[in-house]
């Protein structure tokens, strides 16, 4: 019998899903999910979602090309998870410069937002200064740009 594989995400469009279950290691004393645990399910998502891309983040540390480090990061909580919820992470590309990617992300457990965050990578060299995406990167995400919301101004 083969070994199962890995959990994976997919696309919907622009949007990347990534499922994920609360396991009794993700909550607290109270019965709820931990805070921290939603900064990696959205580090679980990004990465997925940069493999399903076909960005190789592991080929490009080990080629000495650089890493993505998190520089801005905000989140807010909504509702509490809870033992066994099915929860969905949602990720969308808000935002591309040479050097950094803006991504807004959404927790959700069916209809209900439990948390959303937006976090901004930058592309780092092994010494850690801001380095240029590579451009096989910088279409990968400039292809999934959220559109903006209807009746905004464009600059």
């Amino acid at each position: 019998m083969p070994a199962p594989l890995p959990p994976s995400g997919c696309f919907d469009g622009a949007r990347h899903l990534y499922a994920i279950r609360v396991y009794f290691e993700d909550t607290d004393l109270s019965g709820v999910v931990y805070h921290a645990n939603y900064l990696r399910w959205f580090e679980r998502a990004r990465s997925d979602m940069l493999r399903l891309l076909g960005i190789d983040q592991r080929g490009a540390h080990e080629a000495g090309e650089g890493a993505f480090a998190v520089t801005d990061l905000a989140l807010k909580y909504l509702r509490p998870a809870r033992l066994d919820d099915d929860v969905v992470i949602e990720s969308t590309v808000a935002e591309v410069s040479r050097v950094t990617c803006s991504l807004v992300q959404k927790a959700w457990r069916g209809e209900d937002l439990l948390a959303e965050g937006r976090v901004r990578v930058a592309f780092v060299s092994p010494l850690g200064r801001a380095r240029r995406l590579p451009a096989s990167f910088h279409s990968a995400f400039t292809a999934l740009l959220a559109p903006p919301p209807e009746g905004s101004v464009h600059p």
